[in-house]
């Protein structure tokens, strides 16, 4: 395994000055005062201090998006919500440079990966502008004919609150930001404490490029605060929160305070299923990065890894030897795969679990250690393979959240569906075979709301996916998720 050492890399936005909350158009600090200090996990050292935002933010944020969505913000036509988006994808164009690094910079993701992000939010947001001018009710027949007509139209739902994760929170927000702005609603975005920078920068190019004030808030602070108090406000009429399934459950519960919408993308444990047919030189890398992607932390990560026992210890082998080829360290350096774990919590919560493992009876194949050195400062740990895992262990049920992989053998197709299937969760899922009736039965046989075939983890803005069982509902991507921010409305017309 590379190491890639350590450099000092500095930031624009990192100025010194303390980072303040957008409401209603203006950056004010929070109503007590209090701050947080925000880290970079590749050294540790504070790089930002951020307004802590609390129930009293929170209120004054949905206020704000309130007062915009029955104001001028009502008045904007499909057309302009359209060209505004527009005008913030050019913005976000021409300096997505410097955001992308402040994303590598807040919670460690290597800039060979947020460097990729620059398409996909242009597309997000220029796919999402197309469905601005797309909403469209229907003409409903009646048992009236001639004396009247009924029609349906469809209206913006109201204030959104958005709570999105550290993981990957450049990617995550535009969830709840881009049908914010092709509906007509308003939100209230809350980033996570531990990496709230590039929700912030985003914030001001969207200013930049026109926004109007009130349209967008963010409201940095802790979940057991600012988000509870967003998720009972009575005035905020759908959350969008992604994130533990511990938390979505409380959110869900909140909601009935005034019944409002709810989606929630949660935890997962997904089955990543490999058959003896499966073409190796493909699945070898895209099961490793299944898993490793991200440090591990995306919530649809391929960790319970199934191999056809023919193949097992052949397979296993050569997943080893891939993840001692994988380049850690520096995240910004360019040649770097795999960065920090976003914290010490994390990394603390990582090793615990390759303890456990061994601890269970699994072994470790590669991996499993804390890197020292010139990045003992960071939360680096070493990409991770198991093997020797059976279903029953906590590493095949519990979700770590980290570069870690655990092998699983199976005799055959009926077996690893009951296997695949035997789990809270129902995120995320993959096959690799060269047998297309293979991939159609067993795709449409596990219980998950995307399935890879001879891939994995490949996304679009314009592809709906989301979640079942304990990893929760609601569609992202694709024009359903634009519907989930709309209500319909009948309107019936005497016309004699």
């Amino acid at each position: 395994m590379e190491i890639i050492e350590r450099q000092e890399t500095s930031h624009p936005f990192l100025d010194g000055h303390p980072k303040r909350l957008l409401i209603g158009g203006q950056w004010v600090n929070s109503v007590t005062g209090e701050t947080f200090e925000v880290t970079n996990p590749a050294t540790g050292k504070v790089i930002a201090t951020v307004a802590r935002g609390n129930a009293q933010d929170i209120d004054l944020a949905v206020r704000a998006a309130r007062a915009a969505f029955e104001g001028p913000w009502s008045t904007w036509s499909p057309f302009d919500r359209q060209n505004l988006m527009l005008k913030i994808a050019d913005t976000i164009e021409k300096n997505f440079d410097d955001l992308g690094l402040l994303e590598t910079l807040d919670m460690g993701a290597p800039v060979a990966r947020t460097s990729m992000f620059k398409r996909w939010m242009l597309q997000a947001f220029r796919f999402y502008a197309a469905q601005a001018v797309n909403i469209r009710g229907e003409t409903l027949e009646n048992s009236f004919p001639g004396s009247f007509m009924s029609y349906t139209v469809k209206d913006p739902i109201g204030v959104v609150g958005g709570i999105i994760p550290w993981n990957g929170p450049l990617i995550t927000q535009l969830w709840s930001i881009c049908p914010t702005l092709a509906t007509g609603c308003t939100l209230v975005l809350k980033p996570a404490e531990e990496a709230p920078l590039s929700s912030l920068r985003l914030a001001e190019l969207m200013m930049e490029a026109g926004l109007p004030d009130g349209v967008v808030n963010v409201v940095p602070g802790p979940g057991a605060t600012a988000g509870a108090a967003l998720a009972e406000h009575p005035d905020v009429n759908k959350i969008a929160f992604t994130g533990s399934t511990a938390t979505g459950k409380r959110i869900v519960e909140a909601s009935a305070l005034n019944m409002k919408k709810v989606a929630v993308e949660l935890g997962g444990k997904s089955p990543d299923i490999v058959f003896e047919d499966a073409d190796l030189d493909i699945a070898v890398p895209g099961a490793a990065m299944g898993c490793f992607g991200n440090t591990g932390q995306v919530c649809y990560a391929g960790t319970r890894l199934f191999v056809q026992r023919s193949i097992h210890d052949a397979f296993a082998q050569r997943l080893a030897d891939f993840a001692a080829t994988l380049r850690v360290g520096d995240s910004c350096d360019p040649a770097t795969q795999l960065g920090p774990l976003v914290s010490k919590a994390q990394l603390d919560r990582v090793t615990s679990y390759v303890d456990l493992a061994q601890q269970e009876g699994a072994r470790v194949m590669f991996g499993g250690e804390r890197l020292g050195g010139s990045l003992a400062e960071g939360y680096f740990v070493t990409p991770t393979v198991l093997a020797g895992v059976n279903n029953d262990m906590r590493v095949a049920r519990e979700e770590i959240f980290g570069p870690v992989i655990s092998i699983i053998p199976f005799d055959d197709e009926a077996e690893v569906i009951h296997l695949a299937n035997q789990t809270e969760y129902g995120l995320g899922g993959a096959v690799w075979t060269r047998d297309v009736g293979r991939a159609h039965r067993v795709s449409r046989a596990i219980k998950a709301g995307i399935l890879w075939v001879n891939c994995y983890g490949v996304t679009d803005p314009s592809v709906s996916y989301g979640g079942t069982k304990m990893s929760g509902y609601g569609s992202k991507g694709g024009p359903h998720h634009i519907e989930d921010y709309l209500y319909s409305k009948t309107v019936w017309l005497r016309t004699a």
